[in-house]
């Protein structure tokens, strides 16, 4: 498989350091990473992780403003997309069709391709614009998955809140990841 994972400046870019560790250890994924510099800033704000962290976990790695990369195109297929964290900005870029980075050309692309896209959006509290934005991203064909909390797993950490997030994300592209704890019922 091929994944293009997104970083966008909303807080939470641990998240996806997270995600892309979770897919560094599946050989049979590709991934190729754009982050925005908001991302970069958030990450250096609220970790200790550097860019070189984050590269080392991916395949592929772009420069947020080369409008020319592989991935801007359609004939450059991949399995899907996935934006974690996904801010509003980048939410709003992606339901106006407002490709002015790589990040949103490459969703964009990922639509009209008919391929799937996976925002995480991060913001509480959810203003009108928000959420009007998200139910048109969701009508657009993204699937919104919020990183909330669930219990019914037994997640008593933030480590294994993080993974039933990625899971969660994951099984939209019908990866299945170890770290998740499904619901069996009772």
């Amino acid at each position: 498989m091929r994944i293009i994972v997104g970083i966008s400046g909303a807080s939470g870019a641990v998240l996806g350091y997270e995600l892309l560790k979770v897919l560094h250890g599946m050989p049979d994924i590709e991934t190729h990473l754009i982050m925005t510099h908001g991302a970069e800033k958030t990450l250096a704000y609220e970790t200790d992780l550097t860019l070189e962290d984050i590269h080392a976990l991916t395949d592929v790695t772009y420069d947020i403003d080369n409008l020319a990369a592989a991935v801007s195109s359609g004939s450059f297929v991949t399995d899907g997309m996935i934006i974690l964290p996904c801010s509003m900005k980048t939410v709003a870029g992606i339901v106006s069709g407002y490709s002015e980075n790589l990040l949103l050309r490459a969703a964009d692309v990922c639509l009209k391709e008919g391929r799937r896209v996976v925002l995480a959006p991060r913001e509480s509290p959810l203003s009108k614009i928000h959420l009007r934005n998200l139910l048109q991203a969701a009508e657009d064909g993204c699937s919104i998955i919020p990183p909330m909390l669930n219990f019914y797993s037994g997640a008593d950490t933030v480590q294994k809140q993080i993974n039933q997030t990625i899971g969660k994300i994951l099984l939209q592209l019908g990866i299945e990841y170890k770290g998740f704890v499904q619901w069996t019922g009772k």
